[in-house]
């Protein structure tokens, strides 16, 4: 069932992500190639209000050439912390600080072809900050009621992987039936 890597090599550097072509040996003995993503790691925020509301952002993603409708997240810079990222990209994307974190979980959301994995964190006890987007990033803050992402989630509306699994851990969350996995700030 184990692959084995007999030569890899970079075929693309980029800013966000590298690309590698590996030959392998398969159980059976003989080669194949694999190609992939390699990826920092990052994180995804979903910041709940105490009145059951979510701070959410709508952006532009040009691979799919449309409007989503998202948590907050971000790439992981070289040796960061993802507890530090996802602070980061609070206050970034959406300005909020928290004062309480819960790690949800954390999910590879491309196996077949990529080594991301991102961290989904709860953040609570919520307070204003000054948001600081990046230069190239434009997007628009939005806050709905959890339920209402869910209902968006079940009824095919709301595609974006990250984002749709945020939202069904955190409803577990208040539900009782997903541990809060309380994070030291």
């Amino acid at each position: 069932m184990i692959e084995t890597r007999i030569e890899s090599r970079q075929v693309f550097a980029g800013r966000l992500l590298d690309v590698r072509l590996d030959h392998v040996r398969l159980p059976s003995g003989s080669v194949a190639t694999r190609e992939y993503v390699v990826h920092p790691g990052a994180a995804m925020i979903v910041p709940l209000h105490a009145d059951g509301t979510v701070t959410m952002v709508r952006q532009f993603r040009y691979p799919l050439n449309r409007v989503f409708l998202e948590f907050p997240a971000g790439k992981r810079d070289p040796g960061e912390p993802t507890l530090l990222t996802a602070q980061r990209e609070l206050a970034e994307e959406v300005g909020l600080a928290a004062a309480q974190w819960s790690q949800l979980t954390v999910i590879h959301n491309a196996i077949a072809y990529s080594d991301e994995a991102i961290e989904l964190f709860l953040a609570e006890e919520l307070s204003a900050v000054p948001q600081q987007l990046d230069e190239e990033e434009f997007l628009d803050v939005v806050r709905l009621p959890l339920d209402e992402v869910v209902a968006q989630v079940v009824r095919g509306e709301l595609t974006d992987v990250k984002t749709l699994i945020g939202a069904l851990a955190a409803q577990q969350v208040l539900a009782g039936t997903w541990p809060r996995k309380l994070h030291p700030v």
